[in-house]
């Protein structure tokens, strides 16, 4: 196992903790779940999660590409090393 492959697989081992760190920050999209419980979202409160969601789904989207992008390198490295 080559030093590039070591490298590889521990960025990809931080990509993959990354990504699931991201996926489970993000809210659920379950509508009219606060009047069932009583809570009530202010106008400002919801805005705030919304750019919220929006940033964690953009990081999302981010390191999914670059988690593929990796795994395809890696995979890319192990088959075409001598």
């Amino acid at each position: 196992m080559g030093v590039w492959q070591i490298i590889l697989g521990i960025v990809l081992i931080l990509f993959s903790v990354a990504i699931i760190v991201v996926v489970l920050l993000q809210e659920g999209h379950q509508a009219g779940l606060g009047a069932i419980t009583g809570g009530a979202d202010t106008f400002l409160a919801k805005n705030q999660a919304r750019t919220v969601d929006a940033f964690l789904a953009r990081w999302t989207k981010v390191i999914a590409v670059g988690f593929f992008i990796l795994v395809i390198g890696l995979n890319a490295l192990v088959f075409f090393a001598p």
